[in-house]
């Protein structure tokens, strides 16, 4: 049975929150291998360059290679979110029974994840926007513009907040469910 009225207006909201992390994760995991061959050609530059009386490699490459493991880790960051792959202390967790593990995702959502997410939003604020105005650049010579890289800590934060709403809604939503068929599961302890 599908939840109706503003349950089923909320889990389908999580739902387009979970595609789009999900559509997004798996377009930057290419970054992956750009970043590996980008990685071996720098390896591969330095070596010949000497021999070759030139240089092959330059800072804008190895910024480069920086830049794609940034984007990696803060483009990707909601999608570990959404699959649940993120690092977790699971010494308690593990041993929950399903709707104690949505109680602790639901409780960490609401007063770890989302208030973290939203500090940091306005944390960052301040850098991003000054790096901006002064279209701030890698002070080594012929390095890449760093105000692109900084403004992708500000989508980090906001993929990450979308990312908690969505687990948050899902875990009320299994909460209510559960609470609603207690009778349904034999042997299972849902508190």
């Amino acid at each position: 049975m599908k939840p109706e009225g503003t349950m089923g207006f909320l889990l389908r909201l999580a739902s387009v929150i979970d595609r789009g992390n999900q559509w997004l994760g798996k377009k930057i995991s290419w970054l992956v291998l750009a970043m590996v061959l980008l990685g071996a050609f720098n390896s591969i530059a330095r070596f010949l360059g000497p021999y070759l009386g030139r240089n092959l490699s330059s800072n804008a490459f190895i910024e480069a290679q920086w830049y794609m493991f940034s984007l990696l880790f803060l483009l990707g960051a909601g999608y570990v979110l959404q699959r649940d792959t993120h690092v977790r202390v699971d010494v308690l967790y593990a041993n929950l029974s399903r709707r104690g593990k949505a109680w602790v995702d639901l409780l960490g959502g609401v007063f770890l994840l989302i208030p973290f997410c939203l500090f940091g939003l306005w944390s960052s604020w301040p850098s991003v926007a000054n790096s901006f105005a002064v279209r701030e650049v890698s002070p080594d010579p012929g390095g890449l513009p760093r105000y692109p890289i900084k403004a992708m800590i500000l989508v980090c934060f906001a993929l990450l907040f979308l990312q908690g709403i969505s687990q948050v809604i899902q875990q009320v939503s299994s909460l209510r469910e559960s609470g609603s068929t207690a009778g349904d599961h034999s042997g299972e302890t849902l508190s």
